[in-house]
């Protein structure tokens, strides 16, 4: 007979009080109140939508914490250094990145942000952060290169990964580490991608989809030092958006043979798939976490000011009885 654990992929743990943030499915026995717990998804999440943004783009960077406060900048199909901040409802001008560029990914939040790489008549190193008032030109990434993904909490710790480099017409698996100030390599991907997406912290991230050299929805995850592949998406794609952890994670469009609006949850084991975007697009950006998450710009055979709002799942927190 198979366990609990082979079942649902986590073990039935003991705690002192419930989980601070569990997922769908997880059972747990509370010590203190003598129970047995579980936690439950009731509804699925969806997609409202949100104020478009000033200046239709593409092939821009996302960042922020959830759907009401959020930066975007750089653009595409031309370099261009613009900057919005949405505050729930408009996105709002605001100064503009030092270098215009596009094919450029960053993360990290409104008020603390990093962008790195990208394209402007040449492949970029140049990295800048954000204070939630300007753009400030930082040290440059040791490997030049368009479309890496990023991963940070802030503008003092980020990880940069694959994307197009300079230094050869192919993809990489180059990994850098930012610790505030520099950059310093470490462990490559284990299979090289270009545009490919990136959520997490420097830490603890996850590297996710991409171009053709890298098979269809590969995920791996990044544990600080080292690569691992892990459970691949439902439907492989590249240049989506993205939202959330290492552990609570959420990407949203893309494309494949074309241009979708297909959602998809990780909840640290596995991808699930969600209600799609109204709008299906590529090269988009977004940020956030699962239960509050923003997308934004992108491209079909145009680029698009469409922003689109994603709203929690209901959820509860049941106990179980013999009755």
């Amino acid at each position: 007979m198979a366990t609990y654990k082979e079942i649902f992929g986590t073990n039935i743990e003991v705690l002192a009080s419930d989980p601070a943030n569990p997922v769908n499915g997880q059972v747990w026995y509370n010590s203190t109140s003598n129970v047995v717990k579980g936690f439950v998804v009731t509804t699925a999440g969806s997609w409202a939508t949100g104020g478009d943004l000033n200046t239709a783009r593409a092939q821009l960077a996302g960042m922020g914490a959830s759907n009401t406060a959020a930066l975007a900048a750089g653009s595409g199909p031309s370099p261009q250094g613009f900057t919005e901040s949405y505050n729930g409802s408009a996105w709002t001008e605001v100064n503009d990145l030092n270098t215009g560029r596009t094919y450029v990914n960053g993360d990290g939040t409104q008020t603390s942000g990093i962008i790195a790489g990208g394209y402007s008549t040449t492949y970029l190193a140049l990295t800048e952060t954000w204070n939630g008032t300007s753009w400030t030109e930082v040290g440059d990434l040791n490997n030049a290169r368009n479309s890496a993904g990023v991963a940070a909490a802030d503008s003092t710790a980020a990880l940069a990964f694959g994307g197009n480099p300079s230094s050869a017409p192919t993809t990489s698996g180059f990994t850098e580490s930012w610790n505030g100030s520099a950059w310093t390599e470490v462990n490559d991907l284990n299979t090289v991608g270009n545009a490919l997406t990136g959520l997490g912290i420097n830490t603890a991230a996850l590297a996710i989809g991409g171009s053709a050299s890298r098979a269809p929805g590969l995920t791996e995850s990044w544990n600080g030092t080292c690569w691992t592949e892990v459970n691949d998406q439902n439907t492989g794609r590249q240049s989506m958006a993205a939202a959330g952890t290492q552990t609570a994670g959420l990407v949203a469009g893309g494309y494949s043979t074309t241009s979708v609006g297909l959602t998809e949850t990780w909840d640290g084991t596995s991808w699930s798939e969600q209600n799609d975007l109204s709008t299906a697009r590529y090269a988009l950006a977004g940020d956030g976490t699962t239960t509050s998450a923003l997308a934004f710009g992108g491209q079909t055979t145009v680029s698009l000011a469409a922003t689109e709002e994603w709203n929690s799942p209901s959820s509860s927190t049941v106990t179980f009885t013999d009755s």
